[in-house]
């Protein structure tokens, strides 16, 4: 059993973008709703490159911040950034650890407030 395929697998069928840095913040994944939403961007293009150079200096410096409080312990996980009044989801960035609770990178997570539509289990008859 391949257990990182298992979690690509979570990430890729996440409907929310998901950009996945390492501590020096480096973009080193972006899941198929991130590579179509950043198109404009670069898209799959952005993989490599430093997550720095798509935010403006205030926000770099609030990124670095929420790193550097992620490092100061393992219980330091998670920090909610703000509300996208249009899209009516809430931001936070969330800390990746290893099994150690070595921080090893970060990522975006984006938490829709707006009910769904669809009718449950539509697809099950």
């Amino acid at each position: 059993m391949n257990i990182s395929a298992f979690f690509k697998s979570i990430v890729d069928s996440d409907i929310a973008p998901i950009v996945i840095c390492d501590t020096e913040h480096i973009i080193t994944y972006m899941n198929p709703s991130a590579v179509e939403r950043y198109a404009k961007m670069g898209g799959a293009g952005l993989l490599g490159r430093s997550l720095l150079e798509c935010h403006s200096g205030e926000s770099n410096e609030k990124i670095k911040d929420v790193v550097r409080w992620f490092e100061e312990s393992c219980d330091n996980n998670r920090v909610f950034t703000f509300h996208n009044d249009i899209e009516n989801k809430d931001v936070y960035m969330i800390a990746l650890r290893s099994e150690s609770g070595k921080l090893i990178g970060y990522y975006e997570k984006h938490e829709y407030r707006t009910p769904e539509t669809e009718e449950p289990y539509r697809y099950i008859r």
